[in-house]
């Protein structure tokens, strides 16, 4: 009868933060080690399993064939790991631990953060990492736990659900308006400046809202950065379309002809194998809370 294989479950946590962090130094500090004990430790387990689980490249570290197949398994036992601790009641009272949450610029920026002071006193223990991105994030590589998104995720093995929606509309200063005039209907925008995304760099769909509602004729700022967007409306550099949440941080952004309009979808996603998850849970519970009480605000209403 063959032996069976020995190895050190520690090193299979090791080769899931190396997957999903694809460097040797974010790994690290989610386990709060040197890189260098991360290094050793891979290396360790790929002489237990006699096979190359890694390719180093220029952007960080990929997993090999055998290293795919591994992976799967080694999250379904990370998962089992948690369930046992759940069920023994390890996680019972307060959740505590890091979160890791995703979501675009805006939303980020202008709504989520200035909700963690109330979530923090509600929950001391967990520790919120708030990660902007202008990319589809990938929770099976465990970029972050939790996804809040515009369109819906494609992944597989994610529980997802729609939380509410938020409204984008035209704005501009009030000075800029004082120089240039109101527009006072669609065809008023042909003689006015606008602010707006740099349309090949847009990665994702769901923001190229501005041909939702008009084509314009001149624009005279163009960024990825949705808050230079903003920024440079306030200054009065032109017309922009913000999400309603955002332009009402200042109310010397005003409306510009509110009847054009877009809406967007708000998505939130976990990966399966987080749902029983304590800590996942009271985030998402209250994300989910918020977005219901702001209605109204997100709406534009």
């Amino acid at each position: 009868m063959e032996a069976p294989l020995r190895y050190n479950w520690h090193d299979v946590v090791f080769f899931l933060e190396l997957v999903r962090h694809g460097q040797l130094v974010g790994a690290a500090k989610r386990l709060k080690v040197d890189h260098t004990t991360v290094s050793r430790r891979i290396r360790a387990l790929e002489r237990a399993l006699k096979a190359k689980l890694f390719s180093r490249t220029k952007s960080g570290f990929v997993l090999t064939e055998a290293g795919t197949k591994i992976f799967e398994h080694a999250e379904a036992m990370e998962y089992q790991a948690n369930s046992i601790a759940q069920a023994a009641g390890i996680e019972g009272g307060e959740a505590g631990g890091p979160v890791r949450i995703a979501t675009m610029e805006g939303i980020g920026s202008f709504y989520l953060g200035p909700r963690m002071k109330l979530f923090h006193d509600l929950h001391p223990a967990i520790l919120v990492e708030l990660v902007t991105s202008s990319r589809l994030i990938n929770l099976s590589r465990r970029e972050a736990d939790i996804f809040i998104s515009f369109p819906r995720p494609a992944e597989r093995r994610l529980s997802m659900r729609k939380i509410g929606e938020f409204q984008v509309g035209l704005f501009a200063s009030s000075a800029y308006l004082e120089s240039r005039g109101v527009p006072e209907r669609k065809a008023d925008l042909d003689g006015h400046a606008f602010v707006d995304y740099i349309d090949d760099l847009i990665q994702i769909q769901a923001v190229r809202w501005m041909s939702d509602v008009v084509v314009p004729r001149n624009v005279v700022f163009r960024s990825s950065s949705l808050i230079a967007q903003y920024t440079s409306a306030l200054q009065g550099l032109g017309i922009a379309m913000l999400p309603t949440f955002m332009a009402s941080h200042d109310p010397d952004l005003k409306r510009v002809l509110p009847r054009l309009s877009a809406t967007r979808d708000i998505w939130l996603s976990v990966h399966e194998d987080l749902l029983h998850t304590s800590r996942i849970n009271a985030v998402v519970r209250f994300i989910s809370e918020q977005v219901r009480r702001d209605r109204d605000l997100l709406l534009g209403v």
